[in-house]
């Protein structure tokens, strides 16, 4: 590193303040690194200069800013594993709670460290890209405007956890009614009931289920498509479930028809498995969502606005962090 040298005045040559000192330069200090991590908490790495530069005056390189984000995010990431809390509280809680699960695709690069010969090879030849799923959780109340996340690179389970954790911090308890929405993903709708239980309810995602439907709308009323399935949709609303089953089964395919040209059916066996997730009027009768699409939308600012950036491939230490 460079260190500043300081005249003496009148001749008497020159100072090394750090060095006569016997001390070292860290080259940032706890409050600038602590508004570094803040911003790198809430931007892009690559956005926090700018941020920087323009509430503080300060220059740093974009380099910096990541390796002190990353490094204290590390810290975090392990204290708040220690101090995770899974276990619901003792006591009634709030009256209501709506949670939510969702995963998205992040792209992950491993390497290796080889060597040959005694010489260390250049871990860019060993090189693995791929894609793994971080799994995003969050827990509010109804009248809350900003919810809770949670997020991991881990297992079912630990998106579980961190599910629970979120539920937490917003004041859940033993008889909080737990409100879960979510796509048809088999290990979401598991995860809620594993964890909460009753008093509850997991909804389906209202809009993922209707993509069902519009797929088989050209197949049960090609003259009238749009129609048919205002008709669905209403029937869902109110809990007609079977009418809706009832309108399908006269068109669904054969069985030795492919899924792909058989939307009829897919819709069908999508509802058939799902007859115990689908209390939409209940749900509506309490004013409480029956779309997943704030979990969906949270996706671009809490993961794809961070992790998603053009020519970015992540660690799984680093992602995670």
């Amino acid at each position: 590193m460079r260190e500043q040298l300081f005249s003496k005045g009148n001749g008497k040559g020159i100072t090394r303040p750090f060095s006569e000192a016997a001390v070292s330069c860290r080259g940032y200090s706890l409050p600038l690194q602590r508004v570094i991590t803040d911003f790198g908490a809430y931007v892009p790495f690559g956005q926090i200069p700018q941020k920087l530069q323009e509430h503080h005056g300060i220059s740093v390189p974009v380099s910096s800013a990541q390796a002190l984000a990353q490094r204290h995010a590390e810290q975090v990431l392990h204290l708040q594993r220690r101090q995770l809390k899974t276990e619901i509280p003792e006591h009634d809680g709030v009256d209501c709670l709506i949670v939510e699960m969702d995963g998205s695709m992040i792209p992950i690069v491993t390497t290796q460290t080889t060597t040959l010969e005694r010489q260390e090879v250049d871990r860019s030849t060993t090189r693995q890209i791929g894609w793994q799923e971080a799994r995003l959780t969050f827990a509010r109340a109804p009248e809350q405007a900003h919810p809770v996340f949670g997020v991991t690179l881990g297992t079912t389970d630990e998106a579980g956890e961190q599910l629970v954790a979120s539920a937490i911090r917003v004041g859940v308890g033993q008889q909080t009614f737990v409100h879960g929405i979510g796509d048809g993903a088999p290990w979401i709708a598991d995860q809620i009931s594993q964890r909460f239980g009753q008093p509850g309810c997991y909804l389906l995602d209202f809009y993922h289920l209707c993509d069902y439907l519009v797929d088989a709308s050209t197949v049960c009323a090609p003259e009238s498509p749009k129609t048919w399935l205002a008709q669905q949709k209403r029937r869902l609303k109110h809990n007609h479930v079977a009418a809706v089953l009832k309108a399908l089964r006269p068109f669904v395919e054969a069985d030795t028809v492919p899924d792909k040209t058989a939307p009829v059916r897919c819709a069908s066996r999508y509802i058939s498995n799902r007859l115990e997730q689908l209390d939409y009027k209940g749900a509506i009768a309490a004013d409480l969502p029956i779309g997943s699409g704030e979990i969906e939308s949270a996706h671009r600012y809490v993961i794809q606005q961070r992790l998603k950036r053009s020519g970015s491939w992540w660690s799984v230490k680093h992602a995670e962090g």
